[in-house]
């Protein structure tokens, strides 16, 4: 193409600019129960490991990888509320996590100490979250509740990876005078819930 004319490095399909996924890799299912200022939770937790190809249904039942966690979590009900406690049975492990503490408008700060019974093992960790960030890329990670009816809620938590279009030019470097990317778009519903309030 001769210089100054018109480059555009576009993808060679619609799908290379976008991919949607919408098979969740995690699936709860959430009993709550409110007791004197308290909310009492049992989650039930399946950590779903899907190929790309082949029958979901199949890999659900009989797929090794896949993991299942059962919880136990306290925490006071009060707007300020400062702390959740979590126990893990089938793991003997019990841990006492804070809320998660604003540092900037769009970091936060968690941390928490945990006991293992069964290695006999007490640790601190911490974490810092955001719903933006990524490596090279942009990245929205968000929750959406739809409440069914009274006492059932359904929650999907959802991330979107893109990088924006962008448009470039040049005159008189030996660069095209025109050039444009088209972004790229992966989105995933990477979780469900199925909330049950009494």
């Amino acid at each position: 193409m001769e210089e100054g004319g018109p480059s555009r490095e576009e993808p060679t399909s619609w799908e290379d600019l976008y991919n949607v996924n919408l098979v969740p890799s995690e699936l709860f299912l959430k009993f709550r129960k409110e007791i004197e200022g308290f909310r009492v939770g049992v989650n039930l937790e399946f950590l779903l490991v899907f190929s790309p190809l082949g029958d979901h249904l199949h890999q659900f039942y009989n797929n090794p990888s896949n993991e299942y966690l059962a919880k136990l979590v306290l925490k006071p009900l009060s707007p300020e509320r400062r702390w959740k406690f979590i126990c893990e049975p089938l793991h003997r492990e019990v841990r006492l996590l804070s809320k998660k503490i604003p540092v900037t408008k769009f970091l936060n700060l968690q941390v928490g100490i945990g006991h293992n019974f069964q290695l006999q093992a007490t640790g601190w960790k911490w974490k810092l979250t955001t719903c933006l960030g990524g490596d090279g890329v942009s990245r929205i990670r968000n929750k959406t509740s739809l409440g069914l009816c009274p006492g059932v809620d359904f929650r999907f938590g959802w991330r979107a990876d893109y990088v924006l279009p962008e448009i470039t030019g040049a005159v008189g470097t030996g660069e095209p005078l025109f050039n444009m990317n088209s972004g790229k778009l992966e989105a995933s519903l990477d979780r469900v819930e199925a909330i049950f309030s009494q």
